[in-house]
């Protein structure tokens, strides 16, 4: 998979910022998709959708997620981005501003977009997190230099426009029913490992994306196998997954920098797994795992 500068296209970057984002595993990606022909591309958990930015070529894309408010401002950034970006303008980074925005029950598509891409730049780390009542929590980042960019946007759209991409907010099952053959299908379920022990990862993830939830996705898994579709799943480097999802196809190990701060956070090389059942070229594996 070659850059979209060598193929004469300019790179199309995603407009959120989005705890656990993939951005670090786009030269392993390209490692595995140098030579993959599909069809449509699916991607059930889509945040920020670096990979999904990042394709080459045309596909019809189903894009999903059970963020609802995410999912509108896709729609709204595919549908009517010049709309987003002068309700953006107005607003302020101070924290007076942040907390009234916050605070705000916005009416308007494109104001919700707006609110929802302020509070995702402004906020401690680029958290999306609600309480129990569903409302936004997450304090205030004190960014110092924040710019909202009009072409960023721009290209964002125009890129939704030409993969054909059909937005809805579904759960990841419903979402891949309608997968066909030779489709392509990317999976980034939320996960955080908090203790190197099965204890420790089920308590902390169980609100977040269940162990159940991980058995579900294995079966979708088992069914796009069957039908002879392509998968490729990121997904935490622990011994409860690598026992969900180890048969499932080719299971590799790669390294990461960790991002996310914290009060108690451990910066550092953090592993994580990606299994997939795209063909390998020889010697692929340690590409990817060293990319």
């Amino acid at each position: 998979m070659k850059s979209k500068e060598q193929d004469g296209e300019r790179a199309v970057s995603p407009f959120l910022r989005w705890a656990g984002g993939k951005s670090w595993l786009l030269p392993q990606l390209s490692v595995l998709l140098i030579d993959l022909e599909f069809k449509d591309y699916y991607e059930p958990f889509l945040g920020s959708g670096t990979a999904f930015f990042a394709l080459k070529g045309s596909h019809k894309s189903f894009l999903s997620d059970m963020n609802e408010d995410l999912i509108l401002t896709y729609q709204a950034i595919k549908d009517s981005p010049e709309q987003v970006y002068k309700a953006l303008r107005r607003l302020k980074n101070t924290e007076e501003e942040y907390y009234r925005i916050r605070s705000m029950n916005c009416r308007r598509t494109a104001t919700k977009a707006a609110r929802f891409i302020y509070l995702n730049q402004t906020s401690y780390n680029g958290l999306y997190r609600v309480n129990s009542k569903g409302e936004y929590n997450v304090p205030y980042g004190f960014r110092k230099s924040l710019k909202f960019d009009r072409s960023r946007l721009e290209r964002a759209s125009n890129f939704l426009v030409k993969q054909n991409a059909v937005l809805s907010h579904q759960d990841f099952e419903d979402a891949l029913a309608s997968v066909g053959c030779e489709d392509f299908v990317f999976l980034d379920p939320p996960y955080t490992v908090s203790k190197d022990d099965e204890n420790g990862f089920i308590a902390y993830n169980e609100k977040i994306f269940s162990l159940d939830d991980q058995k579900r996705l294995r079966r979708c898994i088992d069914i796009i196998k069957e039908k002879k579709a392509y998968y490729l799943l990121t997904n935490a480097h622990h011994p409860t997954i690598l026992s969900i999802f180890g048969n499932s196809g080719t299971c590799i190990e790669v390294h990461r920098q960790s991002c996310i701060g914290g009060k108690n956070a451990r910066r550092g090389l953090v592993r994580e797994y990606v299994f997939t059942n795209i063909p390998m070229k020889r010697n692929a594996q340690k590409e990817v795992a060293y990319a």
